[in-house]
């Protein structure tokens, strides 16, 4: 068993691996893991700039931006997810098992960042013990893999767009849920510099919704000769 999943509150593990679907289909088992998800994903972004940070003492903003973006986006959470084993021990209701969750890049993203919110909680809100969790996972990514998702990150593309040409305040994301499955939602995301809208998409998820919409922004940039 990988030292992520050895709690001293089990409970808070089962939390953690809890999905909405099973919560909607089993109402007695009470919280599902999405409060966790959110702290985990935080912890997992503060995680990863710190370790790129002393890396690479040569890379500048932009660069290291793109690094850790690579670092932690679904695809790459949704590996160290089977790495260590959660696949098999998500609690999913059974539509989503129907709809093959326990492979689903998505559920499996979410719930390591759970899991890495949980065994922070679990571990006295102590830091270190998640760095020594997640740094051997960060360092299993190939160097080149890293560097081929760092340069087609739409996120930050249009961000360094937004600020060489307009100014350093970045865009902003307005994201909802719009339809879908609670084990498979759909989620549109408009992005905004300032008050204008540049582009919109739909996702499976936020972080895919908001991928879509900056890639329409850029597009759309690069149809009016305005990308550079």
């Amino acid at each position: 068993m990988h030292k992520i999943l050895i709690f001293h509150d089990e409970k808070l593990l089962r939390r953690a691996l809890t999905h909405r679907s099973y919560v909607n289909e089993n109402p007695e088992e009470g919280e599902h893991n999405e409060r966790l998800e959110f702290l985990g994903d935080a912890i997992l972004n503060f995680l990863s700039g710190e370790y790129l940070y002393r890396l690479h003492p040569e890379r500048g903003e932009d660069e290291l931006t793109r690094r850790r973006s690579a670092l932690v986006d679904e695809k790459q959470l949704a590996k160290f997810a089977l790495e260590v084993g959660l696949d098999v021990k998500m609690l999913l209701g059974k539509g989503a098992i129907r709809d093959g969750g326990y492979q689903n890049p998505n559920l499996l993203s979410s719930t390591f960042e759970a899991v890495i919110g949980a065994y922070y909680l679990d571990h006295s809100s102590d830091i270190e013990a998640v760095r020594a969790i997640v740094e051997p996972l960060f360092e299993s990514v190939p160097e080149q893999v890293v560097v081929v998702r760092s340069n087609v990150d739409s996120k930050n593309r249009f961000q360094e767009w937004v600020q060489r040409n307009i100014g350093p305040t970045p865009p902003r994301y307005l994201t909802e849920q719009i339809g879908g499955f609670s084990h498979a939602p759909e989620f549109k995301a408009k992005v905004l510099v300032g008050e204008e809208e540049y582009g919109e998409g739909i996702g499976r998820n936020k972080k895919e919704a908001e991928k879509v919409a900056a890639e329409d922004a850029l597009a759309k940039l690069e149809k009016q000769a305005l990308l550079s």
